[in-house]
């Protein structure tokens, strides 16, 4: 036994030894760079089930025209990426072209990742190398016909992506670019906050400005002080990246899971350089809504139902608790344009992810079971229209189908 484990340290040392290495970093360096790499794009997301071996494939991605899953990433050469070379895991992030040419949907986010420099393609490279192989054979392609069909990705690609590395801002501080490249590339956050268009793609001019995915809306995380994060701090916001909350609010749903599985990792440094990016984006609009009169029948009957079932935990002033209970007055994710997470909350109750930072939250219950559409419709709409939020007024039937959503 004690033979076996030192020829298996020896074939693992030989397997390093043997990495090709860049700029001058030993293969080790290198290992570890791609470690936190790999951390910084959320591999896991999507390559990693649950309870099964990591990075072997099979994690589900909803999309609005079917389900596609995450491929195995482990150096297994039947069924992962052990017959790979270097200039395949290129082409897969910089063109979404997979081994052999096949060419990848938009859910695996190569139109992030083609900004990723080659160098930290090839360290990323380097770690996966080291991986256990776990023979674990994917059928990725869930989507029905046409969808399935691969060849339509040329017109997908030609009216949506736009294939290059990111190219430093000469005019911006190194803090500023190094927040940018983080954001545009490995974090592809644009995946989710971004709207997209009727093919899946990324609407031009609309970039971080909120987006609804998978029954969650991804908040507006510009700098407009109505709808986005204006109102944070650098400090606000790498303390919500870093634990999953903040006196704004509590990461919930794919939010919360990012924050699980990559974000509470970074390094201090990275948070806070993506903070200063994300914090010089947009700004102010004209498109901000009017709030509804304090004396509209939803308002009164909403104010009734918060300070019954919600002022205790928010207060009637709608400013929370600090390190307890977000406050809602000025929170992105209630003046939101699209309602969905506020009304999912409200009907499914909500807790952030547990995470290393902060292993224990405070808890929203559900009401689903003792108000109906129109009450929680009632009071979502009161409170999106009071203490300066200002937003549309929820109707019943926004409420019902959500409901009946998450019901199925």
């Amino acid at each position: 036994m004690k033979t076996a484990a030192l020829l298996g340290v020896a074939l693992f040392s030989l397997g390093i030894a043997s990495l090709h290495a860049a700029d001058g970093a030993d293969a080790y360096e290198l290992v570890e760079k791609g470690r936190y790499l790999a951390v910084l794009g959320d591999c896991t997301a999507c390559h990693t089930v649950p309870g099964k071996p990591f990075l072997a494939g099979g994690g589900a991605v909803e999309t609005p025209f079917g389900i596609l899953l995450g491929a195995n990433i482990t150096p297994d050469r039947n069924t992962g990426i052990g017959k790979w070379r270097f200039e395949d895991f290129q082409a897969t992030m910089s063109r979404g072209h997979a081994r052999g040419g096949k060419r990848l949907y938009g859910a695996m986010p190569f139109t992030a990742y083609t900004k990723v420099s080659e160098a930290d393609n090839r360290a990323l490279w380097a770690y996966l190398r080291t991986l256990d192989p776990v023979e674990n054979p994917v059928q990725t392609n869930q989507l029905p016909f046409p969808f399935n069909i691969r060849l339509s990705l040329l017109a997908w690609n030609w009216l949506n992506f736009e294939q290059g590395e990111y190219q430093p801002d000469p005019q911006r501080s190194e803090q500023w670019n190094r927040g940018a490249y983080l954001v545009q590339g490995l974090g592809h956050c644009g995946t989710c906050h971004t709207p997209k268009n009727l093919l899946g793609g990324d609407q031009a001019g609309q970039y971080l400005r909120g987006a609804n995915l998978q029954g969650w809306v991804a908040p507006d995380i510009t700098a407009n002080a109505h709808q986005g994060i204006g109102k944070w701090s650098d400090e606000e916001l790498i303390q919500y990246l870093k634990t999953g909350a903040n006196r704004y609010d509590i990461a919930s749903g794919p939010m919360a899971e990012a924050v699980e599985h990559s974000l509470q990792h970074w390094r201090d440094a990275d948070l806070r350089a993506v903070a200063v990016y994300l914090r010089s984006l947009g700004g102010e609009r004209s498109d901000k809504p009017t709030a509804l009169p304090a004396d509209a029948p939803a308002m009164r009957t909403g104010a009734a139902i918060y300070s019954d079932r919600c002022a205790a935990c928010h207060i009637g002033s709608g400013e929370g608790i600090e390190q307890l209970f977000p406050k809602l007055a000025g929170a992105p994710l209630v003046n939101a344009s699209d309602p969905t997470s506020l009304i999912r909350v409200v009907l499914a109750g909500s807790r952030a992810g547990a995470t290393d930072a902060a292993p224990t939250a405070p808890a929203m219950p559900s009401f689903a079971w003792n108000l109906d559409d129109r009450q929680v419709a009632d009071v979502v709409s009161y409170i999106r229209n009071s203490w300066g939020n200002a937003a549309a007024a929820v109707s019943p039937g926004e409420v019902a189908k959500l409901r009946q959503s998450l019901a199925e």
